[in-house]
């Protein structure tokens, strides 16, 4: 597979366009096929297993993933990755011609759909790494998230568009040219190879060491260990309400007001571009950490607070926008530090670790979520309580009070990691020189310094 040699920051501008209407496209057949099953099935259980199915397999193929990632030529990964999302939508559109299309096929490629992520996502954030200097790692991983928020605001009314006009069949049609624009991108740029360092050098050895050693490389740094707790924490409290039970809530509360739930939901999309554009935008030194743990504490603090004790669709809708609006500012920094901390060459094990471990908390924040507000929650607010006076009471009361319980959990993660000095020590970036080069490795070598002198 050769390329044109595109490479540094117009490479990654490349990258992040073709990867930004992939992503639209995706998300233009995942509405479309939720829409289908619901169709099909009239289950709410059906809906929740096509998630399962993708974070399941993205769980369990990440650390696997990971160490193929540093092997391989990143480029590579992502081509075949994206590929291999390409003719999986491709299949489900034939099968969906021929009126052969089943729901049990959705759950297989949504689980395929979760192993391709697997390798296609420390692929991407490594890349980085070896594109732009690293005082724009926060802007680059802001546009990725600014991506991601506009595919998330779009990708619905797009993707009902498509299906008035040509149903299932033109919105997977859509995604595969989409797809191909992302894999033309990456035809178009190179990603120089890292450059070896004594880390590296440490971690090579047969696969089942080099599988492990994500594992030992964040739990024995006390900061990267901190900031993946409190990552793993966000996750989950921002399952457990804002994924879990928000529109459940609204809906409860509004007599299952579907224009209401829509506008609160299209305006937290708007919250979350306009988060991704300012972090994009700004060019000036951040402190990452603070960043990082103030917005998280800020966020829950706030936004759920506010979300708690809202009635009303301007109430709901404002706190939905903040909340959004706050989430460039956690997940940006975020990311930029572990590009930092990490050498580039080990980079796909760690952060396949990172994933797997982040992303394992939301499988437990829906199920969690669901029982809490079925079982718990809903039934003790049902009639007057304590907490009247601030909540109200009936249905959704008790979800409302699940968001005054995230609100002062999520406020205490962003604490307890603005008080601890090995995540504060962060802010001073990990520098580790890189091996000598080999004779015949010496000219490669050479033209990755000077990329990064760009």
């Amino acid at each position: 597979m050769k390329s044109f040699g595109t490479t540094g920051k117009n490479a990654f501008n490349i990258l992040w366009a073709g990867q930004a209407v992939s992503l639209l496209g995706t998300g233009l057949t995942r509405f479309a096929v939720m829409i289908w099953a619901y169709q099909v099935e009239g289950s709410a259980t059906a809906l929740a297993l096509l998630g399962f199915f993708a974070c399941i397999t993205f769980v369990v193929v990440s650390p696997f993933a990971g160490v193929l990632v540093d092997r391989w030529d990143r480029r590579k990964v992502m081509f075949l990755a994206d590929l291999g999302a390409g003719v999986m939508t491709g299949m489900l559109l034939l099968l969906n011609l021929s009126d052969r299309l089943e729901l049990w096929h959705l759950y297989l490629a949504e689980g395929l759909a979760g192993a391709f992520e697997a390798f296609q996502e420390p692929a991407f954030s490594a890349a980085i790494s070896l594109l732009v200097p690293k005082e724009e790692y926060t802007r680059s991983n802001g546009l990725l998230g600014l991506g991601k928020s506009a595919a998330r605001v779009l990708a619905p009314a797009f993707s009902g568009l498509l299906m008035q006009a040509g149903g299932l069949n033109s919105v997977m049609t859509v995604d595969m040219m989409t797809m191909g624009l992302a894999l033309g991108g990456l035809a178009l740029v190179r990603i120089p190879a890292p450059q070896r360092t004594q880390t590296g050098q440490q971690a090579q050895g047969n696969f089942w060491h080099e599988l492990r050693f994500g594992f030992g490389y964040i739990f024995n740094r006390p900061g990267l260990r901190g900031i993946l707790i409190t990552y793993f924490n966000i996750n989950l409290f921002g399952t457990l309400t804002y994924f879990a039970v928000l529109s459940p809530m609204i809906l409860a509360r509004t007599g299952g007001d579907e224009v209401t739930l829509g506008v609160v939901r299209t305006v937290m999309g708007l919250g979350g571009i306009c988060g991704g554009l300012f972090i994009s935008l700004r060019r000036a030194p951040w402190r990452k950490t603070r960043i990082f743990l103030w917005s998280t504490l800020l966020s829950f603090l706030i936004c759920d607070f506010m979300t708690a004790v809202s009635r009303s669709v301007w109430g709901w809708s404002l706190a939905g926008f903040v909340s959004e609006l706050t989430i460039p500012f956690i997940v940006s920094p975020y990311y930029a530090l572990w590009q930092e901390q990490v050498p580039p060459d080990v980079q796909g094990r760690v952060f396949s670790t990172r994933e797997m471990v982040q992303i394992s908390s939301q499988p437990a924040g829906y199920l969690l979520g669901g029982l809490l507000a079925d079982r718990l929650f809903e039934p003790l607010f049902q009639g007057p309580g304590m907490l009247t006076w601030l909540i109200g009471s009936g249905p959704g009361a008790g979800m409302a009070a699940m968001f005054l319980l995230t609100s002062l959990l999520g406020g205490l993660t962003g604490l307890t990691g603005l008080l601890s000095p090995a995540i504060r020590r962060l802010d001073a970036p990990a520098q580790e020189s890189p091996l000598p080069a080999l004779p015949e490795e010496a000219g490669q070598a050479v033209v990755f310094s000077d990329e990064r002198v760009k």
